[in-house]
């Protein structure tokens, strides 16, 4: 039995009917959000919707403030601090983007791959993939630009910390994780592509998307969440610090699932920052989840890709985080601009032909401007989660931002 929430063509039409402000990524000024939190216990997913000191969002412009509160509140105590300034210089030889970098009194360099597609007319839209090339089909018409991630921030295991080029300049000793150097790295990409313009680059960089599969979908979420300039995500089986909440995946191992939790990541890998190892078994005080990380991304668009049948990715902890994380766009009544897709039935970051209509729909919407449905919300789970209940875990309202 295929389990799928489909919103029919009218959602889309209306959602086209929407005022500006709903569409695209609003910014506010005398917006002073807070960091400094109590420690206070909360086993379900936290409110998106109002502010640490129990003000409700009540405008889009009370939102773009309490995004500016998660973002903080994500750095300070999960994530690490990502670094402001610096100056970027690019040159572009053949098919490599040598991107150099001045901060702190200190220079880097590294360089990307810009592969062009034979069909289509300059400049295009490109996908922007993860230390490697991506492991999605990329449709006609679509560049693909390989970050070397990395060379940015190693990511081996725990004795990785402090290593590549974003530690070079900060020190080995900085708090951020491996995925806010990434996001660091990627938004200097992007300042090369820009200062060299589409004429040279042949890149259209107000259509730029951001993709990985495993932990490169961990930092794909991520990045997008920090860098608005990315107009599509798709974050391909990414697990426990992905998609996945937190809360969700402790509650699932607590029934015996074997779904990866917060404090088996934190001895993985160095993904995140140095801060969050204190909350490795105390994710209930942490003041977000990853809902909240998702909602970073809207009104922008998101595809979720997941795999049914890998446990250790924890797929009911997917489903039931990215639909709390679809509120954020339900309030800013663009629901359709996040999608879900859980398909089982093949191995890890093998990319199965059930969720290429998804796919396509999602690049196409995104980064090529095209009018098509992507109002999809799905799963192969025989009879869907039965046991999942949303006011169990969301004991909040949705609201009609404006």
């Amino acid at each position: 039995m295929y389990v799928r929430i489909l919103v029919p063509l009218l959602a889309l039409l209306l959602s086209a009917s929407c005022s500006l402000a709903q569409q695209t990524e609003v910014t506010t000024e005398n917006c002073s959000p807070s960091v400094n939190l109590p420690y206070l216990s909360n086993t379900k997913l936290p409110d998106p919707f109002k502010f640490a000191n129990g003000n409700q969002v009540k405008t889009v412009k009370d939102w773009a403030c309490r995004k500016r509160e998660i973002q903080g509140l994500l750095e300070k105590y999960e994530l690490g601090p990502l670094p402001g300034g610096g100056t970027t210089s690019a040159t572009l030889d053949g098919d490599r983007l040598n991107v150099t970098v001045t901060d702190n009194g200190k220079t880097i360099s590294f360089s990307a791959i810009i592969i062009l597609p034979t069909e289509g007319q300059a400049p295009f839209p490109a996908i922007i993939s993860l230390g490697q090339h991506p492991t999605i089909p990329i449709p006609p018409g679509v560049a693909v630009i390989v970050m070397p991630t990395d060379m940015i921030a190693s990511q081996q295991a725990l004795f990785s910390r402090g290593y590549g080029l974003f530690y070079d300049i900060y020190g080995t000793d900085h708090s951020a994780g491996a995925m806010v150097a990434w996001t660091w790295g990627i938004g200097k990409l992007i300042d090369a592509l820009e200062s060299l313009t589409p004429a040279v680059t042949k890149i259209n960089n107000k259509r730029l998307g951001a993709t990985g599969c495993s932990y490169n979908a961990k930092g794909a979420l991520t990045i997008s969440a920090l860098e608005p300039r990315i107009a599509l995500t798709i974050a391909q089986e990414g697990g426990t610090g992905g998609a996945s909440c937190w809360r969700i995946a402790e509650a699932l191992s607590k029934k015996g699932s074997n779904v990866q939790t917060a404090r088996q990541i934190v001895t993985e890998n160095v993904w995140f920052g140095t801060s969050f190892d204190a909350f490795a078994d105390k994710t209930d005080l942490l003041p977000f989840d990853h809902h909240m990380l998702a909602g970073l991304i809207a009104p922008r668009g998101l595809l979720l890709l997941e795999n049914t049948d890998l446990t250790a990715l924890g797929p009911e902890a997917q489903w039931g985080c990215m639909r709390a994380a679809r509120e954020v766009w339900r309030a800013l009544e663009v629901g359709d601009r996040v999608g879900f897709s859980q398909v089982g039935g093949h191995r890890r970051c093998q990319f199965p032909e059930k969720q290429r209509p998804i796919l396509e729909a999602y690049i196409s919407r995104f980064l090529k401007d095209e009018k098509v449905n992507t109002a999809f919300f799905e799963t192969d789970k025989e009879g869907g989660y039965v046991s999942w209940v949303d006011s169990e875990w969301m004991d909040w309202q949705t609201p009609r931002l404006r």
